[in-house]
């Protein structure tokens, strides 16, 4: 199989090239040498990949950055997402879609009797950000229920791993814990400790976009998720044995959100239902590879 990713040079991205090739495919990567709200650049580089597969994954991620900067989150994830879509209908190889897009756009979860939540779950997206993906959601209906374009969307949860963006908060705890490691700091800085979020590792996620890309419905949403939500303490706290530290966690105002979602917990049955997909990489691993990353990263 000949497989394009969008983005494909990001934290995903990489993962994702990398467990493609492993499993023989060819993989072509397209990220900031091509403009995704160009539908004219994007057709050309589409074309020339002449993919059997697109993973759409070029996107404006961070939730926070969203409130700075919504115009252009608004038109990243959005006309990006219908350029890409265009570009797939026409490049003549007729390939097979997924599009991400994210458990952001549930919103808050008020009622614990609602979780976990299921890929029929209302949706009220809070932020730019959510607002965003759940847009670029109803393009890829579009382009199924009007052209039968073979388009799947996955809501990912939380997805860790080594060599994301400190911009992540266990990315971000861990480079602090390592940062306090080098230079005896006794405190680091930390945002909203409470919020609880159903973490998998990125490793595992990219696994569940290859199988669903060869058994996912077409118009169809998978949530990808371990089912478990943990709060941010308890990765702090985890994150702060692995590595043997003491430093205290000190609140940090300027690292918390405007607005933030407290509880996030989904449901990966359709997706194991779709695929066999399971999770193969414990929390514990996963954290363990991050610190790593961080301590194998020059200061």
């Amino acid at each position: 199989m000949r497989s394009l990713i969008t983005g494909g040079r990001g934290f995903v991205g990489t993962w994702l090239a990398e467990h493609l090739r492993g499993n023989g495919d060819e993989v072509v990567q397209i990220d900031q040498e091509v403009e995704i709200t160009d539908p004219a650049a994007l057709l050309a580089a589409v074309t020339d990949a002449a993919p059997d597969a697109i993973y759409h994954l070029a996107a404006m991620t961070h939730v926070g950055q969203s409130w700075d900067e919504p115009l252009r989150v608004l038109e990243v994830n959005v006309l990006g997402t219908a350029a890409l879509l265009g570009a797939a209908r026409e490049c003549g190889t007729d390939p097979r879609v997924l599009v991400t897009s994210s458990a952001e756009v549930y919103g808050v979860v008020t009622d614990p009797t609602l979780l976990p939540l299921t890929e029929s779950s209302p949706t009220a997206p809070l932020t730019p950000y959510a607002a965003s993906k759940l847009a670029a959601e109803a393009l890829c209906t579009q382009a199924w229920l009007a052209h039968g374009q073979h388009v799947v969307v996955v809501r990912p949860f939380n997805h860790i791993g080594p060599g994301q963006s400190p911009n992540f908060a266990v990315s971000a705890l861990s480079k602090r814990i390592v940062d306090a490691e080098r230079s005896g700091a006794t405190e680091i800085p930390v945002g909203n400790l409470s919020a609880r979020r159903d973490f998998t590792d990125v490793r595992d996620v990219v696994r569940s976009y290859r199988m669903l890309l060869d058994s996912g419905a077409p118009g169809t949403v998978y949530n990808v998720c371990s089912g478990v939500d943990v709060p941010i303490q308890e990765i702090a706290d985890r994150l702060l044995a692995a590595a043997g530290s003491a430093v205290r966690l000190v609140p940090d105002p300027t690292l918390m959100r405007p607005v933030e979602v407290p509880v996030l917990r989904g449901d990966p049955t359709r997706l194991q239902e779709a695929t066999g997909w399971a999770r193969e990489l414990t929390l514990d691993q996963t954290l363990a590879d991050v610190l790593a990353h961080w301590r194998g990263t020059p200061a």
